[in-house]
């Protein structure tokens, strides 16, 4: 009896915490504007998360399995042990991870989504192909109601822009990033050899080509340039020498259609048909002559940022964070090297990443999406689990310094390189020996970061699925050798190569998406 009535109290209390939430709580003001990160509002895991808050049940455990690009960590079972205890603490679940590495995520990625396997999360961006799995139904639709109930701190403080951006036809199928990132791409390199054969500073595509021949020429057993492998159809040299070098976008890196970054009509082109890219490919093909990469560069699948710190490679092409956290790895481990960093477009037009960069979205499937929301939540709101989740287990694969900053051990080697940045956050911490001339040079960029029109606006390929495929196919098949210089008459290659674009329907999407940037501009005045 005693305990009957115990239930019957209990039942009594829920019931009124769930009014006096549904009454006093959700006048959420989360999708209309941003409001303080979590800390300052110091909204950490000293207390009970908001995931858990509001009366949701959590008694049933759950297993959530999420997919990863990226190789798996040396240490992940350590690092997700820990992570699984106290998760299992907070909303009594637990999560696996799934890895697809860089050699063949791009094949695999889609493959995964197609098959509807079983697995509740997965990395999700825009140069991942978000756009065209959520409008395949890959991914679960998130609503207000959702993202209010089961994930509330996130909701709040995530700006009311990145929701917006991360919409596919007016629905939102990702929970993206909440700190914006450079999207620029540069040059890490060896400054011994550059200084050792006397050539100038790299700041130039000529300077560039340059040193790639001359290392070609003198320094047996290091190849000049290691592409990233698994790189998109319009690699990362072609976002330097094109997008960069002439200050144009792409609104999707897998479709050769550009547009003028200063153009306020955002008017769309074909990239393969201008005189730049017509310069680019005689640029590749006079490189690859003076084997400045692999003969074998097609096939190869090779870690481009491993090859460069065992001295394979002499230079490679990304981001800011990925090379600048590799230079502070080499110097930690006082590798025989000197490196620097090339930024061979300095004049360009600078341009900072919108939310959808990188995030995390849910299976169109799962099993258990209310835990999958929860547990983002957690990532990217609780000092605690976004620390293990994005640094590894701290005293071991790095050292807290601060609120704001960490120091990397020996062991962080063991803990990185996939893609926990789908929880990027104001939590995430800087790396106390990141090299400062990146820091400047970051900062240099931020100075000067230029908006454009169609900076928020997202292409919807409903219309076009088949050409978009179609167009994909060609790309692999006559673009890249020919980007890659291995085929000999290059201006053949490249009439034949926009024949079967039109055979392929590239002037369908092209009219499609100038139809759509035309709306999104006239709504915009």
């Amino acid at each position: 009896m005693q305990k009957q009535s115990k239930l019957i109290l209990l039942s009594i209390v829920l019931t009124l915490v769930m009014i006096l939430s549904a009454c006093g709580g959700n006048n959420n003001k989360g999708a209309s504007e941003s409001t303080q990160p979590a800390a300052e509002t110091g909204q950490a895991s000293e207390s009970q998360p908001a995931a858990t808050e509001g009366g949701l049940d959590t008694s049933k455990e759950v297993k959530l399995k999420m997919i990863f690009v990226g190789p798996k960590p040396v240490d992940y079972d350590v690092v997700f042990t820990e992570l699984n205890n106290k998760l299992k603490e907070k909303i009594n679940a637990t999560i696996e991870g799934e890895f697809l590495d860089w050699s063949d995520w791009a094949q695999k990625y889609p493959l995964k989504l197609a098959a509807n396997e079983d697995f509740d999360l997965i990395y999700s961006a825009n140069w991942a192909g978000y756009n065209d799995q959520a409008l395949k139904g890959g991914f679960l639709e998130l609503t207000e109601d959702m993202l209010s109930k089961y994930m509330p701190t996130t909701w709040k403080e995530m700006p009311a822009v990145s929701w917006g951006q991360a919409k596919v036809d007016g629905k939102l199928y990702m929970v993206p990033q909440n700190q914006g990132e450079s999207v620029e791409k540069l040059i890490l390199y060896r400054e011994d050899l550059r200084k050792k054969y006397n050539l100038p500073a790299i700041d130039s595509p000529e300077a560039y080509a340059n040193y790639l021949k001359a290392v070609a020429a003198n320094e047996k057993g290091v190849i000049p340039f290691t592409p990233e492998t698994g790189d998109w159809k319009l690699h990362n040299l072609d976002r330097v020498l094109l997008k960069q070098q002439s200050d144009w976008n792409m609104l999707d890196f897998d479709l050769p259609l550009g547009f003028k970054l200063t153009d306020e009509k955002g008017q769309i082109f074909n990239v393969y048909e201008s005189q730049e890219f017509k310069d680019l490919i005689h640029y590749y093909k006079d490189l690859a002559d003076n084997n400045a990469w692999s003969k074998n560069v097609l096939n190869s699948k090779n870690d481009h940022q491993q090859d460069f710190k065992e001295g394979k490679t002499a230079s490679i092409t990304h981001n800011m964070g990925t090379l600048g956290n590799l230079m502070a790895l080499m110097r930690k481990e006082n590798s025989p090297f000197e490196v620097a960093l090339a930024d061979i477009t300095p004049n360009s037009k600078k341009s900072t990443a919108i939310s959808t960069q990188n995030g995390t979205s849910v299976h169109a499937t799962s099993k258990n999406p209310e835990r999958a929301l929860m547990f983002i939540d957690l990532m990217q709101t609780d000092k605690e689990l976004h620390d293990l989740m994005m640094y590894g287990v701290s005293g071991v694969h790095y050292t807290p310094v601060g609120d704001d900053k960490f120091k990397a051990t020996d062991a962080s080697v063991n803990y990185t390189g996939f893609s926990n940045w789908s929880f990027n956050s104001p939590l995430n911490r800087g790396n106390e020996e990141f090299p400062q001339e990146a820091a400047d040079m970051q900062l240099g960029w931020e100075a000067k970061v230029y908006h454009y029109p169609l900076e928020t606006f997202v292409f919807n390929n409903t219309n076009v699925k088949s050409q978009v495929a179609n167009v994909g196919n060609v790309m692999l098949r006559y673009a890249i050798p020919l980007e890659y210089g291995v085929i000999k008459d290059v201006d053949k290659a490249l009439e034949d190569l926009n024949k079967q674009m039109k055979a392929a329907g590239i002037d369908d999407i092209q009219k499609e998406m100038q139809t759509q940037i035309d709306a999104f501009l006239a709504a915009q005045k």
